[in-house]
């Protein structure tokens, strides 16, 4: 008889490596074909201000992989610390910078060090800073009460565990802090055959 949580674990592993791999392509080959929308044309479909977009390095706005535009709710304030969970290759991380200003800070959180590594360098070619951390969503490595604003932009859908991710999103936020994120949501129960394609949920 097949052990449940051992499958359950071993499909996440098999995602996990994907979600990576998928998204590592972007970054790497922006332009080539995916099965989801992604580069500035994606930042413009979701409303993205285009004097962002002209300002943005042109790495972090071709490897954008967004599935909204957290910013549109965030009220982002000078001097304010931002968290972005799946920050990628830096997009939506460098306009909360733009918005924080020197006395703020930005803390990405991604799964791959290697995108944390982009993130920081086109954060350094936009004349701002961000740090980024590897790790999960699911384990937020940070304090508590670190942020003022925590922003996602289609990633908690990747998550098997999204209870625990919002659980350490307010664990994570200060008193009073506030979310904006944008992800995608189902409205029925998807079938097995799709909860078991790893393509389907890098995505």
């Amino acid at each position: 008889m097949t052990d449940p949580v051992a499958a359950q674990e071993s499909l996440e592993a098999v995602l996990k490596d994907e979600i990576i791999r998928m998204y590592q392509d972007v970054a790497e080959h922006p332009q080539s074909e995916f099965h989801f929308f992604h580069g500035r044309a994606a930042a413009e479909l979701f409303g993205y201000a285009p004097e962002w977009l002209d300002r943005a390095p042109v790495g972090a706005l071709e490897s954008f992989a967004g599935v909204g535009n957290p910013h549109l709710r965030s009220g982002v304030r000078e001097g304010e610390t931002v968290v972005d969970l799946g920050s990628g290759a830096g997009l939506d991380a460098i306009i909360a910078s733009w918005s924080v200003g020197a006395t703020g800070q930005v803390i990405g959180v991604d799964l791959n060090p290697a995108m944390c590594l982009k993130a920081q360098a086109h954060a350094a070619a936009s004349g701002t800073k961000m740090e980024c951390r590897e790790g999960r969503m699911e384990a937020i490595p940070l304090p508590d009460a670190t942020a003022d604003v925590v922003i996602s932009n289609g990633v908690i859908n990747l998550s098997f565990q999204k209870r625990k991710v919002i659980q350490e999103v307010f664990r994570v936020l200060k008193p009073g802090g506030r979310l904006s994120f944008t992800d995608i949501v189902s409205a029925k129960q998807l079938s097995q055959s799709i909860v078991n394609d790893p393509k389907l949920w890098a995505s």
